[in-house]
C-alpha cells in the first residue's frame, strides 16, 4: 500500500482529524471512492480474523474484574490466567488509543498463555468503559485526565500485587498510546520489575532517573512521529544507568504488532518483538 495512505491513517488515528476529513483526503490519494473504501477495509481492524487465542481456550481462565481507581472511580479490566493455583508474575496490558478492544483482549490472552497473570486495563472505565465505535473511543481517550489516568494504572499494578495468585512481581506491556503509558509507569512505580513499550512516546528526561524496572522498547523504522524522541530517551537512560534494550525494526510501520490491521501488520517483526518481550518477562517476573 502507498506509504502516504498509511501515514494518513496514522494521522487520523493519532491527531484530531475527523472521519470526514480523513475520507476526503483518502479519496484524493486513492483516486476514487471505491478505491478509498478498499484501502480502508485493509487499514481498519478486523478483530475476528486476527484473534490468535480463543476466548474459551481450555488452558485459561478469564474474568471481568474491578478495583478502586482514583477519585472514587471503579476501574474495570479483563483478567486472564492459566488454570491452576500456582503463584505467577503479573502483567498489565495497556491498550492503544481506542480503548480495550478485542485485539488487546487477545494480546492479554497471549500473555496469559505464556504463563502469566494478565490484566487488560480499560482506561475508559472513567467514562463507563470502551465504546464499540472506535472513533468514540479515540475521542474519549483525549478527554482523560492525565494524572488520574496514571493513578488508575498504578492502582492496577497494586491490585495485581495483592492478589493471592500473584507472586508479587509485576510488568507491563503497552502499544502506541499504551507504549507511552508503559514508559510512564516505569518512571512512577519503583516496584515495577519490567516495562515493554511498543512504539510509545517517551517520558521527560528528568523522570528517567526514577526508573527501577528493566525496560524494552520496540520501534517501527518508518514511524517518524514516535522515533523523534528515541535518541534523547536512550541518552537519558544511559546517563541514569537504567537497564534497557532498544530495538528498531527497519521498513515497518507504527502498529506493526497489530495483526487486526493488515496494512500495517508485519508478521516477522511482530514475532521477533514478541519473543523478545516474553524473554524479558521470563527473566524478571518468574
Amino acid at each position: 500500500m502507498d506509504q502516504r495512505i498509511i501515514n494518513l491513517f496514522d494521522e487520523y488515528t493519532h491527531v484530531p482529524l475527523t472521519r470526514k476529513e480523513f475520507m476526503e483526503r483518502l479519496v484524493k490519494l486513492t483516486g476514487g471512492t471505491a478505491l478509498a473504501a478498499a484501502a480502508l477495509a485493509v487499514l481498519e481492524p478486523g478483530y475476528a480474523k486476527a484473534a490468535t487465542i480463543a476466548t474459551d481456550d481450555n488452558d485459561l481462565v478469564t474474568e471481568e474484574v474491578t478495583w478502586p481507581g482514583d477519585a472514587g472511580v471503579t476501574m474495570k479490566g479483563y483478567l486472564v490466567h492459566p488454570k491452576g493455583k500456582k503463584k505467577r508474575g503479573a502483567v498489565v496490558v495497556i491498550h492503544e488509543n481506542r480503548g480495550l478492544t478485542p485485539h488487546i483482549k487477545d494480546v492479554t490472552r497471549r500473555v496469559a498463555k505464556a504463563g502469566y497473570l494478565a490484566l487488560g486495563v480499560d482506561a475508559l472505565s472513567v467514562f463507563g468503559g470502551t465504546p464499540a465505535n472506535e472513533d468514540e473511543g479515540r475521542a474519549l481517550i483525549g478527554k482523560l485526565d492525565k494524572q488520574q489516568n496514571l493513578n488508575n494504572y498504578l492502582a492496577a499494578l497494586a491490585y495485581l500485587r495483592q492478589r493471592p495468585d500473584s507472586n508479587g512481581k509485576t510488568g507491563c506491556v503497552g502499544f502506541c498510546w499504551g507504549g507511552a503509558m508503559a514508559n510512564s509507569l516505569a518512571t512512577h512505580d519503583p516496584k515495577l520489575n519490567a516495562a515493554v513499550a511498543y512504539y510509545g512516546t517517551q517520558p521527560a528526561a528528568e523522570e528517567v532517573p526514577n526508573i527501577k524496572a528493566a525496560l524494552m522498547m520496540h520501534y517501527a523504522g518508518l514511524d517518524e512521529r514516535v522515533n523523534a524522541g528515541m535518541v534523547a530517551y536512550e541518552a537519558a537512560l544511559k546517563a541514569a544507568g537504567v537497564k534497557y534494550e532498544q530495538f528498531v525494526y527497519p521498513g515497518v510501520n507504527h502498529a506493526f504488532n497489530n495483526d487486526s490491521s493488515p496494512a500495517r501488520y508485519n508478521a516477522e517483526a511482530a514475532k521477533l518483538a514478541w519473543d523478545r518481550t516474553l524473554k524479558l518477562f521470563k527473566s524478571t517476573l518468574s
